[in-house]
């Protein structure tokens, strides 16, 4: 079975980074058939031999950041020799649903492919009948699609040196593959969970058990990858719920999608209400509107595979829950009570508004909170971006106080916040703005920040 990946930093479902691993140098960077199989679409891709050679050396002396995989995209800041560094990407067809239809029939047809899954594994043979179904999950010739900030127009030496990098990462996290293509493990494993345990011409002890393994990897069961289980978790044996499931009446099917939140009626009939009511139409019409907006938005996530697994997110505070109302873009009668009515000035309303769009509550506490990461995330933090720039000339002088990294010199500031993610911010108007989304890594979110807009 191949190993986890040690420096693996964030895993959700569709996004997965690895700390950068450490330099090659004396050893192939492909153990496994199937990474090997991402170096012949590499090599068969890239027209210019020297630029791959070039990659490989930047890949062999560690110039590769942290290795960022989502559906259909991987990322990592590469550094020139001089520590110059540039945003590199590699793009790679996600499979459209019906492909991931015929695979689900493929791994859930014989018990053998789901066990591999489930230890962390990509077999020959499932590799083999996928493409006899015809799905192709390793890339082929063309696959991979190079962008990099040094806007080469073909395959450059970051973009090889990423894509070697990949190979590395593959060996030991082969599954990542999967969300690489579209799907998250946890969703994919949850849905061949559920076929599992419904297919009728399975023997229960021998589907049920994968079923069972299922059940426990998606719940977050200690396995060999060194998951843990949440203490005291009260349950059912997954084989038990197998047996049973096949007398129990099955469960209703799931209502369909809403395409689009419904507009609520028109409450003034289209004049002003008279004075006395004492009742603003206006704002109550909007209100209406943006719970409409809001329910829609909890439906789909109620519908999604993952919605289960997802403990409930506390009540919005008062003041959160105005600046969920100012994101939606009311008239500004209506922002400026809303800004009001939450203690902000308008402006203060307006910077929450831009933190919420960029990343919800989480976003607005790094605005409004002070996060302070500890000791040892201040040192990781400070070794990321000293390992970006490794010599001193060029590296960001930094100054620190608490969670602000700001950046010396430089209209530009990091915040660190929740869950460990770096959030970007510019000096703008005689204050500090969100300026993005947030990173898992300090030295991306800095070469993002830096680079010119």
């Amino acid at each position: 079975m191949p190993a986890t990946v040690g420096g693996e930093r964030a895993l959700t479902d569709d996004e997965r980074t690895f700390e950068a691993l450490p330099p090659a140098r004396g050893q192939g960077f492909a153990r496994t058939w199937w990474g090997q199989a991402w170096l012949r679409a590499l090599e068969d891709t890239a027209l210019e031999a020297e630029q791959l050679r070039r990659g490989r050396r930047h890949a062999r002396q560690g110039a590769v950041g942290a290795v960022t995989v989502r559906p259909g995209r991987i990322t990592a800041v590469v550094r020139d020799r001089d520590g110059t560094p540039h945003r590199s990407d590699v793009l790679v067809r996600q499979l459209p649903d019906s492909d991931w239809e015929l695979l689900l029939e493929v791994i859930t047809g014989e018990a053998g492919h789901l066990a591999a899954l489930l230890d962390q594994d990509l077999p020959p043979r499932l590799i083999e009948d996928a493409a006899n179904a015809g799905v192709e999950l390793l890339p082929g010739i063309g696959e991979l699609e190079p962008e990099c900030a040094c806007d080469a127009w073909d395959h450059c030496p970051h973009t090889a040196a990423l894509s070697y990098q990949v190979a590395r990462v593959l060996d030991q996290s082969p599954l990542t593959l999967l969300l690489l293509r579209g799907r998250g493990e946890r969703a994919l494993l949850a849905e061949l969970q559920t076929r599992a345990s419904a297919e009728p011409g399975k023997r229960p002890d021998d589907l049920g058990a994968v079923a069972g393994g299922v059940s426990a990897y998606a719940t977050g069961a200690a396995d060999s990858s060194g998951r843990e289980t949440p203490a005291d978790q009260p349950g059912v044996p997954a084989e038990e719920a197998f047996v049973l499931g096949a007398i129990l009446p099955p469960l209703p099917s799931l209502p369909p999608p809403v395409s689009a939140p419904g507009r609520p009626p028109v409450l003034s009939g289209g004049s002003p209400p008279p004075s006395e009511a004492g009742v603003d139409v206006t704002a109550l019409e909007f209100l209406a509107w943006a719970a409409a907006v809001r329910a829609h938005r909890a439906l789909g996530d109620a519908l999604t595979p993952e919605h289960a697994r997802n403990p409930p997110e506390a009540p919005l505070t008062p003041a959160e829950d105005a600046v969920r109302l100012a994101a939606l873009d009311p008239e500004e009668r209506i922002a400026a009570r809303l800004a009001s009515g939450s203690g902000r000035s308008r402006v203060g309303l307006d910077r929450a508004v831009r933190a919420w769009k960029f990343g919800g509550r989480r976003a607005l506490a790094v605005l409004e909170g002070d996060w302070r990461p500890s000791a040892e995330a201040s040192a990781r933090a400070r070794a990321q971006v000293a390992t970006a720039w490794p010599e001193a000339e060029g590296r960001p002088a930094l100054r620190v106080d608490g969670s602000h990294w700001t950046v010396v010199g430089e209209e530009v500031q990091l915040r660190y916040g929740p869950r460990g993610r770096w959030w970007p911010y510019r000096w703008e108007g005689g204050a500090w703005w969100p300026a993005g989304s947030s990173e898992a890594d300090p030295a991306t979110a800095l070469a993002l920040l830096r680079t010119p807009r």
